[in-house]
């Protein structure tokens, strides 16, 4: 696994062979990390949240390129074990990573963050339920992007605050935008 840009670009770390994550290609990542940098300003350090973390890939991405603070949330042990021995390999300070169940994690969260980053097991019961649940919960403020990243075998087009659809090879990203409030003038 690879970091691509950002202070840690290009840093590679083994994935421990027993890790039953599917991993985001770098292909995908790259890709969707440039439409990003289209959507939020890095140098404003966001915050950002990786629910389903895995091997930690979208996490250190995060860090790398200057969010000011990162949630990972992975419940599996070698996954977590994993993403937790890279940041410290790093010396990663503003990473709070969490072996928790995310589907618990977005039902119980109160802070919003800046961009928020799914990528549930494809073949997860109930897969199809996991951005409603994001956009209905209190992770998103306004301003805020979700991305969901996905099979063929879903379309979320019909949700509230879609925005984009972006496909990069078999991965499939959908892309939601929250409005920033309105202000009244005087």
């Amino acid at each position: 696994m690879r970091i691509i840009r950002g202070k840690f670009g290009r840093r590679r770390f083994d994935v421990p062979t027993n890790i039953t994550a599917r991993p985001t290609t770098d292909f995908a990542r790259e890709n969707i990390f440039n439409v990003l940098e289209n959507l939020v300003d890095f140098d404003d350090e966001p915050t950002a949240l990786d629910l389903f973390a895995g091997t930690g890939a979208i996490t250190l991405e995060f860090l790398s390129r200057g969010c000011s603070r990162v949630t990972a949330v992975e419940k599996a042990q070698t996954q977590y074990n994993f993403i937790r021995k890279v940041a410290q390999q790093l010396n990663v300070q503003n990473l709070t990573l969490l072996k928790t169940d995310a589907l618990r994690f977005i039902e119980a969260a109160t802070t919003p963050f800046d961009i928020v980053f799914a990528d549930p097991p494809y073949d997860m019961p109930n897969f199809e339920k996991v951005p409603e649940m994001v956009l209905n919960s209190r992770l998103l403020a306004p301003g805020s992007i979700f991305i969901i990243e996905h099979s063929k075998a879903h379309d979320f087009s019909a949700l509230p605050h879609f925005a984009q659809h972006r496909v990069y090879g078999s991965v499939n990203f959908s892309i939601f935008q929250i409005p920033e409030t309105e202000q009244t003038e005087i």
